[in-house]
C-alpha cells in the first residue's frame, strides 16, 4: 500500500515498486486510479497495445459482465486501472435489480446505467472492491494463478489510511444497524409486525447486510495480513516531519505496518546555481528532521533523486526503486517497534485487539490497557468510553475499539500518555465486578 503527501509522488513509487518485485521474477499486479494517459506515460506502454503482450494469470472464477481486465505491461507486471465512475455504475444496476421486489411494491423507476453519475466517495469502494477482487486470485503456485505482489497506489493521508481503517468501522455499523441475531426470529416476523403496528425487516435486507459483512471481512483480512505493509512517501519541505509523526501514528493505531519512509524527488547539492542551491538547502533541512524521525521510530528512510524530468518507463521506475532498495539496505532492518513488557496481556489468543493489558489489581487497584502510538502528543488525542467500547482518536485518525472481557465491567478512572504508548486506567465497578452486589448493569458513557 502505497500513500503519503499530496503531489508527493505516490503514483510514480507505486509503479517503481511494481517494476522492482516483477524484475525479481514475481507476478506482480499494480492497482491505481490515475488516468490512464499519465499510467501509460509513466510505464512507457501503450494499453490498447499491451493488452495482448501476455496473457494475465486468472483468478479461480470469471470476472462478472464488464469487468475491467489488467493489462500487460513489463515482463511479469500487469495494470488494473480502478475506473470508479464505472464501478460505481456497474454496483448500482446490481443492486438495482437485487432489490427489484421491493423497487415494484414502492412503485419506483429504476435508473438506467447510462443516467447514473458517480457520487462522492464512490472512488474509495471501488479501490476495496479490487483489492478483493485482485486477492481472491491467490498468491504463489500453490494458488495455480493469481498474483505474488499486489501493489496499491492509494490516495494521499490522511484519506489513504482512513481508508485502510473502513471495512473494520463499515462492519461494526451493519452489526448495530442491521444486527445477524435478529434473523432468528423471521418465523414469528408476521407476529412482532402485528404486535409493534410496524412493518418488519424483510429477508432480503438481512441478506444484503451478510453479503456486505463478508465481503468486507474479505477486505479486512486483506488489510490486517502481516503480508501487508504500507509505504509512506513524501517530498522533503517544512512539513514533511509533521506529516510523517501524525501518519505514524495514524498507522499504529489502525494496526498497520509501516515498512519505509520514501523521501522523493531530491535536488542535487553543491551546485554552482545559487537558486538551486536554496532549494537543495532547504531539503536537506528537511531530511535531517527525517531522518531523525524515522531513526527514533527504526523506520528505514529510502532517499530518492529527482531525475531532472518526470519518470517514463521501466529503466526509470527501476533505477528509482534501485536506489530505494539500496537505501533499505544501507539503512538496516526496522525495529520490532513497541512491544509489551514479558507477562503482559495481549496478541492472539486474548480478546484483546489491539496493545496489551497490565493487571495492577493487587498494587493500586486498576487494569491498565496500554495502546502504542508513536508521534502521538497529548493535546491531539481524543478518548471516549461508551458502553462496552473504547474510542481513540489521533490527529484525523479515529478507532472504536471494543473493550476487552476484564474492562467492561469497570470503570475509566484516568489516562496518561508516555514514551508513545497511552495508557488507560481502569477501576473495577463494585456493582460489576465479581463478587459485588448486582450481577449485570450496562456501564455509562466515560471520558478520559
Amino acid at each position: 500500500m502505497v500513500t503519503g503527501a499530496g503531489g508527493a509522488g505516490r503514483t510514480t513509487v507505486a509503479a517503481a515498486t511494481a517494476c522492482a518485485a516483477a524484475a525479481q521474477g514475481h507476478r506482480t499486479l499494480l492497482l491505481s486510479a490515475e488516468p490512464a494517459r499519465r499510467l501509460a506515460a509513466l510505464l512507457g506502454t501503450d494499453p490498447s497495445e499491451a493488452s495482448g503482450a501476455q496473457p494475465a494469470p486468472q483468478p479461480p472464477r470469471e470476472p462478472g459482465p464488464g469487468r475491467p481486465e489488467p493489462v500487460a505491461g513489463a515482463a511479469g507486471l500487469w495494470l488494473l486501472r480502478i475506473d470508479s465512475g464505472e464501478e460505481f455504475r456497474r454496483q448500482a444496476v446490481a443492486l438495482q435489480t437485487r432489490g427489484k421486489t421491493a423497487l415494484d411494491l414502492l412503485g419506483a423507476v429504476p435508473l438506467d446505467e447510462d443516467e447514473l453519475t458517480e457520487l462522492p466517495g464512490a472512488g474509495t469502494f471501488a479501490l476495496l472492491r479490487a483489492l478483493h477482487t485482485a486477492h481472491q486470485g491467490g498468491t504463489g503456485q500453490s494458488a495455480g494463478g493469481g498474483w505474488d505482489i499486489v501493489v496499491a497506489d492509494m490516495p494521499a493521508a490522511p484519506e489513504g489510511l482512513n481508508l485502510l481503517a473502513l471495512p473494520e468501522q463499515l462492519r461494526r455499523y451493519l452489526r448495530r444497524l442491521v444486527p445477524a441475531e435478529r434473523q432468528a426470529a423471521r418465523a414469528l416476523r408476521p407476529l412482532l409486525a402485528q404486535l409493534a403496528g410496524a412493518p418488519m425487516p424483510a429477508q432480503w435486507l438481512y441478506e444484503a447486510a451478510g453479503r456486505w459483512s463478508d465481503e468486507l471481512a474479505g477486505v479486512q483480512r486483506i488489510v490486517e495480513s502481516p503480508t501487508t505493509v504500507v509505504r509512506l512517501v513524501t517530498e522533503p519541505g517544512p512539513l514533511a516531519a509533521e506529516d510523517l509523526r501524525t501518519a505514524g501514528a495514524g498507522l499504529r493505531l489502525h494496526g498497520l505496518a509501516l515498512e519505509s519512509v520514501v523521501a522523493n524527488r531530491l535536488l542535487p547539492t553543491g551546485s554552482s546555481d545559487s537558486w538551486l542551491t536554496a532549494l537543495a538547502g532547504q531539503q536537506q533541512t528537511a531530511l535531517a528532521a527525517l531522518r531523525e524521525k524515522c531513526e527514533a521510530e527504526s523506520v528505514p528512510l529510502c532517499e530518492l533523486p529527482h531525475l531532472g524530468r518526470d519518470p517514463r518507463g521501466p529503466e526509470d521506475l527501476r533505477a528509482l526503486a534501485d536506489a530505494a532498495r539500496t537505501a533499505v539496505a544501507a539503512d538496516g532492518t526496522a525495529g520490532e517497534g513497541l512491544r509489551p513488557p514479558a507477562g503482559a496481556e495481549g496478541g492472539p489468543g486474548t480478546d484483546i485487539t489491539y496493545g496489551w493489558l497490565e493487571d495492577r489489581l493487587a498494587g493500586d487497584g486498576t487494569l491498565v490497557w496500554h495502546l502504542p502510538l508513536p508521534g502521538a502528543e497529548r493535546e491531539e488525542l481524543e478518548l471516549v468510553r461508551r458502553g462496552d467500547e473504547l474510542t481513540v482518536g489521533v490527529g484525523p485518525y479515529r478507532r472504536v475499539l471494543p473493550l476487552p472481557s476484564a474492562l467492561r465491567r469497570c470503570r475509566v478512572s484516568g489516562a496518561g500518555l508516555k514514551g508513545g504508548v497511552l495508557g488507560v486506567r481502569f477501576t473495577p465497578d463494585p456493582d460489576l465486578w465479581p463478587g459485588g452486589q448486582r450481577g449485570s448493569s450496562e456501564p455509562a458513557r466515560q471520558g478520559g
